[in-house]
């Protein structure tokens, strides 16, 4: 989520079209104003952090439990995590997306970390709430209706209780995430979502190493998800944060990965620059590993569809969006899009391209 050496790499080498150079692309003024206010964010370099093992819940499919992370051991000294993040910030961090199993069960770690770095973003299942005094962004796992919720993640009531954790909380975005069995409920839990005056923006289930459950989506649901992600957006602009592109991409047939390759340690071996060089995975004994690390551990990449991903993946590629002014507005939008789900008091705009458009070279 950053410049020269995070996920928003807009550093790299700009191999423009020979039809259009990119000040051509720059002269609708709707176009150089969304860039402008972009670019501002150029600054963002990021890395995660897992803040606890434990879990108020056990959902299928989950990613923290798949892996060898789920057995380090927890560091519980709001002392060390401070003494961390100063290192990180001199290290040249600027956001930080703090995870686990479940952060909100240690909140004053999540303060000591708020208190050093305060740009970031927690992702939690929004069980418990987490006190004000953490300003982070606050990303609230929503997986179905309430029945599919007892189903898939042991939990009743939840999406009522999510939503009296967080409706009109500034810091809040509610991630659905589409499975293969939960595309059918997304109307009904975008509407109530949208009444509640909540945030709201789109996953999709993507598989973790050796997974073989029924939430797998198959070349079909895939584009069911897509008819349904731009009718949402359609249908609930005032609530919803996602764009076309964002619907393309993440429910294209290829993977990001397939589609854009990917900048994150665990598939980059490149340490000159950008992610390659800053991006770290900590666990939650402060540890981390080269060769493991990512924006989702231990997700299959060839299946790899996750709007985290993508919030490094699709932005970093800004030369690939160059060609023509309908793909650099479907970029703009995107980057506008992941702007606003992830960076507390960023206003996403309308958007500035309202068709489809694939991805250059597929």
């Amino acid at each position: 989520m950053g410049s020269d050496n995070t996920a928003l790499n807009f550093q790299e080498n700009l191999p423009l079209s020979r039809e259009w150079k990119f000040a051509d692309l720059l002269m609708e003024t709707r176009v150089r104003e969304r860039w402008e206010k972009v670019r501002k964010y150029f600054f963002l370099r990021e890395s995660t952090y897992d803040m606890a093992t434990r879990c108020n819940m056990r959902c299928d499919g989950c990613y923290y439990y798949n892996g060898e992370k789920q057995f380090t051991r927890e560091n519980l000294d709001p002392q060390a995590w401070s003494d961390l993040f100063r290192q990180e910030k001199k290290r040249g961090i600027t956001f930080v997306v703090l995870a686990g199993a479940e952060p909100s069960l240690v909140p004053d770690l999540l303060k000591a970390c708020y208190q050093e770095i305060p740009l970031g973003c927690i992702a939690t299942n929004g069980l418990k709430r987490i006190p004000e005094s953490v300003g982070y962004k606050i990303h609230i796992s929503v997986w179905g209706n309430d029945e599919t919720s007892y189903r898939v993640r042991k939990a009743r009531d939840l999406l009522k209780k999510q939503i009296d954790n967080y409706a009109g909380d500034p810091r809040a975005v509610f991630v659905y995430t589409f499975c293969r069995e939960t595309i059918d409920e997304a109307n009904e839990v975008a509407g109530i979502l949208a009444s509640h005056n909540c945030k709201i923006t789109f996953n999709v289930f993507s598989t973790p190493l050796d997974y073989s459950g029924n939430l797998l989506h198959t070349p079909e649901t895939l584009n069911k998800v897509r008819r349904v992600m731009i009718d949402l957006m359609e249908k609930h602009p005032e609530a919803v944060l996602f764009s076309y592109y964002n619907t393309v991409v993440h429910t294209h047939q290829s993977s990001l990965y397939q589609l854009f390759s990917c900048p994150y340690p665990r598939m980059n071996p490149s340490v000159t620059f950008g992610l390659g060089r800053s991006f770290r995975q900590y666990r939650t004994d402060l540890t981390w590993d080269r060769a493991a690390a990512c924006c989702v551990p231990d997700t299959d990449c060839n299946d790899c569809r996750h709007y985290a991903a993508g919030s490094a993946i699709v932005t970093s590629k800004l030369s690939r969006h160059t060609g023509n002014p309908e793909i650099f507005k479907s970029w703009l939008d995107y980057v506008d899009t992941y702007l606003a789900v992830w960076v507390k008091g960023y206003e996403k705009g309308e958007n500035l391209c309202s068709h489809i458009e694939q991805p250059p070279g597929f």
